[in-house]
């Protein structure tokens, strides 16, 4: 047994963000050891000494270019992936946002984590969704909605 397998997996927490425009949320495709080759929302993990809103704005414009206001504190959701080839737990933030210049179009910054980024009307979702955000959709959660 080698000193990796005796150490215990922790749960980590991410930061997700709901970037609306219109009636449509900003989607990337992943390309990661956890939901390989679903759509996700924009977001990360959350630093030390990080608020969730500072997180949320340093995660969208890393990984989209994009600036965003109005942030706000939405959900937090428990998310265990035993089935993946990385097994995790992440206790997951959801943030909901604006863009701060509505013209402004995303950019793939991380193209190694990502296969790009478009906007999806909220009624017509890409698949297959990222687990977790699939399980919100499917209970009939709206991020619209206050």
């Amino acid at each position: 047994m080698n000193g990796q397998d005796a150490v215990a997996p922790v749960p980590r927490v991410a930061v997700v963000v709901f970037l609306l425009k219109g009636r449509s949320v900003l989607l990337g495709l992943r390309r990661s050891s956890v939901g390989n080759s679903t759509f996700a929302l924009p977001g990360g993990h959350l630093e030390f000494g990080e608020s969730f809103e500072e997180c949320a704005i340093r995660e969208v414009k890393e990984e989209t270019g994009l600036e965003i206001t109005k942030t706000e504190f939405i959900m937090v959701t428990n998310n265990v992936f035993l089935d993946e080839p990385k097994p995790s737990h992440y206790v997951t933030i959801s943030m909901r946002a604006e863009l701060a210049d509505p013209e402004e179009e995303p950019k793939n910054m991380e193209p190694n984590k990502c296969d790009g980024w478009d906007w999806y009307e909220w009624g017509n979702l890409p698949k297959p969704l990222f687990g977790p955000l699939d399980k919100l959709v499917n209970e009939g959660f709206n991020p619209f909605s206050t």
